[in-house]
């Protein structure tokens, strides 16, 4: 099945092929670096991931953008509500948002860009749409004439022919099907930051800067461009106006956008006051694996309820494909091979494939997995599976953890050298196991010494200190699974 997306522009399913060889050219828009990321942003972001990954599954390669607005109305109101230079007050957010990325398994693109070292961009291209008479000058700030652009609406499929001429908004954000001429470059105000140019100080507004930083990466055509659907209007309609009529080009073939994380029936939003950051999930415990999968398990197109059980769900579900993999890899099966249940394994492949080629169908493809998982479990318990057939099971399980990204169980590893978890300060007994993230966990090394101990209590026959270890263990939230082939252990 030949790959199809839903395309925003067309509200079609499309085929989808890149406009050029075989390298597709994706712009994404990333964060506004005045504040941390909340998952309903990242939902957008891991919705990016998974496009990404499963564009090099396919077998593309990938010219991929994500920008950082580092200067708009926020940052500059919060910065200096902080009494710090702008840059200075983005670059902790922005480092938060890197942060953020390696904790959830986010890939990185080919271009990480951040609008304050692509002014000189925004400023020719605003020139441009002056030149061309689609900008014009008021009071040291430039417009954009809104009524110039005939196609003016094509992404958001409102007919905005009746606009008041020569209404203006200064703000970067304001209300769904309010067409107005839009500001592109603001003039200075005292204690702004600003920059210089041909129509006078001033910085850049919103919208020309991905524009600008798009076309400079991925040239005045490209193939792809996501973002949540909130971004549809204005955000993404005034790119197309911007970009298309300083080039006479079509200026992106697919539009993609991701759907609203809800919480209580709302919109998750800094504005509404009713939001999680990816921090505040993981100082109540919950682990960034857990995070990724709930995020990702509901395809893009449709609104996700955010709950925490959902995130509970979401870990047993994970230990889940967890322990059938250790099971794979670690038990004994009779030799010989069950074709069968090899075939299971590689229509398991194709249908998680199938699901993904279906406008990254995520349900569709997840559930592909857990069908082979049951069968798969099943088997063993009954006596059925043989060693030939571990390589199949395994390589389904490898091609769906290039696109999920959650079979290894490194939460801790990360969580430690990223800071979120301390080192374990004491030595490496059964007591010192039982401290709390907060005030030291056992790292990954300290724990298999202390399975390694427990095995010897064992054998020796002295099962007090077995149990002790055990129970100090579960203590410092490591869970210990004895099975037929070893110790398996996970924290909480």
């Amino acid at each position: 099945m030949p790959l199809r997306l839903y395309n925003t522009l067309t509200r079609q399913l499309e085929e989808f092929k890149p406009l050029v060889g075989n390298t597709v050219r994706m712009y994404g828009c990333g964060p506004t670096v005045y504040d941390y990321a909340h998952i309903g942003n990242y939902r957008t972001f891991l919705f990016q991931d998974v496009l990404r990954r499963y564009l090099k599954y396919s077998g593309y390669e990938l010219r991929h953008v994500i920008n950082v607005t580092d200067v708009d109305d926020n940052t500059i109101r919060n910065s200096q509500a902080a009494g710090v230079p702008l840059r200075a007050y983005t670059d902790k957010y922005i480092e938060a948002f890197l942060v953020d990325r390696q904790l959830l398994n986010l890939e990185q693109p080919e271009f990480l860009v951040r609008a304050t070292d692509h002014i000189p961009e925004m400023v020719k291209l605003i020139q441009t749409l002056v030149d061309r008479g689609f900008a014009y000058a008021s009071e040291g700030s430039v417009y954009y004439k809104v009524a110039a652009f005939a196609p003016y609406g094509k992404l958001t499929h409102v007919d905005f022919s009746g606009i008041l001429a020569g209404a203006r908004v200064d703000s970067d954000k304001y209300d769904k099907e309010n067409a107005r001429d839009f500001v592109l470059w603001k003039a200075a105000k005292e204690g702004e930051p600003f920059w210089d140019a041909p129509f006078g100080p001033g910085r850049p507004g919103w919208h020309i800067e991905c524009s600008a930083m798009s076309m400079k990466y991925l040239g005045e055509t490209f193939d792809i461009h996501s973002g949540g659907s909130d971004l549809i209007f204005p955000h993404h309609e005034n790119e197309i106006a911007q970009s298309e009529a300083a080039t006479g080009k079509l200026f992106v073939n697919v539009w993609m956008h991701s759907e609203h994380l809800i919480v209580n029936g709302e919109k998750m939003s800094k504005s509404l006051g009713h939001f999680y950051t990816l921090r505040d999930l993981i100082h109540q415990g919950f682990k960034p694996s857990a995070i990724r999968y709930l995020l990702t398990s509901v395809p893009h197109r449709k609104p996700l309820n955010f709950t925490f059980d959902g995130l509970h769900q979401a870990q047993q579900s994970i230990d889940r494909l967890r322990n059938f993999r250790f099971r794979l890899t670690k038990e004994e099966f009779p030799e010989g091979e069950t074709p069968a249940l090899q075939n299971i394994a590689r229509e398991a492949a194709q249908k998680f494939a199938d699901a993904l080629d279906d406008n990254l169908n995520t349900a569709g493809a997840l559930g592909a997995v857990f069908d082979m998982v049951r069968d798969g479990n099943t088997a063993m318990d009954h006596g059925e599976f043989h060693a030939g057939d571990r390589s199949e099971f395994l390589d389904t399980l490898q091609r769906f953890d290039r696109i999920f990204a959650v079979l290894e169980d490194d939460d801790h590893a990360k969580l430690l050298k990223l800071g979120f978890v301390k080192p374990q300060e004491a030595g490496t007994d059964a007591n010192a196991a039982a401290g709390s993230v907060a005030g030291g966990a056992p790292s990954d090394e300290e724990i298999e010494k202390l399975i390694a101990e427990r095995a010897a209590a064992r054998r020796a026959g002295n099962y007090a200190r077995s149990d002790e270890i055990r129970a100090n263990l579960q203590k410092a939230g490591v869970i210990l699974e004895d099975t037929k082939a070893g110790v398996r252990w996970k924290r909480k």
